[in-house]
């Protein structure tokens, strides 16, 4: 409860919040393109990825990528090549195993995504200026630490027993 008092009468937390709450709402990362959405960006990205020559890319390897189920994976599987933008095929090496490829049409729309968000980046260091765009690059990948040392500490905590 001490600490909800002291953040309600900092104006600086006040204002991070009120920062954070709005470019939450912005949603300018959720933005599809080529009729998909971003998690289905993100499968294609993850499956153009690995499509380099003897690397063969899984639902399970997809996954672990995104930080996501199998289960999670398959749906957003069956979307994409019911739309003509990824196929399965069985692994050469492992029968057992179902590999995932980029159709045409997938590295065409996966082309258009990796210009869209490099024309929104453009577009942000355009309007921020280099300077300001490197120092919130900075910002962010510091702000990203803390709250990952955060969890990890929090975790800690809880599994040896000193989380009230």
């Amino acid at each position: 409860m001490e600490h909800l008092q002291q953040l309600a009468l900092d104006e600086t937390a006040q204002k991070l919040m009120r920062a954070f709450m709005q470019f939450h709402r912005v949603d300018w990362h959720d933005r599809s393109v080529a009729g998909c959405r971003p998690s289905e960006i993100r499968v294609l990205f993850c499956v153009k990825r690995g499509a380099k020559p003897d690397s063969l890319v899984t639902v399970s390897e997809i996954g672990k990528r995104l930080g996501v189920t199998s289960p999670t994976v398959t749906q957003l599987l069956k979307g994409l090549e019911a739309n003509g933008l990824v196929e399965r095929h069985i692994d050469p090496h492992d029968r057992r195993a179902v590999v995932i490829t980029l159709t045409p049409k997938g590295d065409m729309v996966t082309h258009k995504a990796i210009g869209a968000f490099a024309d929104s980046m453009k577009g942000l260091i355009e309007y921020l200026g280099e300077e300001e765009s490197n120092h919130l690059a900075e910002l962010l990948l510091k702000t990203a630490r803390y709250y990952q040392e955060k969890a990890a500490t929090m975790n800690d905590a809880y599994w040896n027993g000193e989380e009230s």
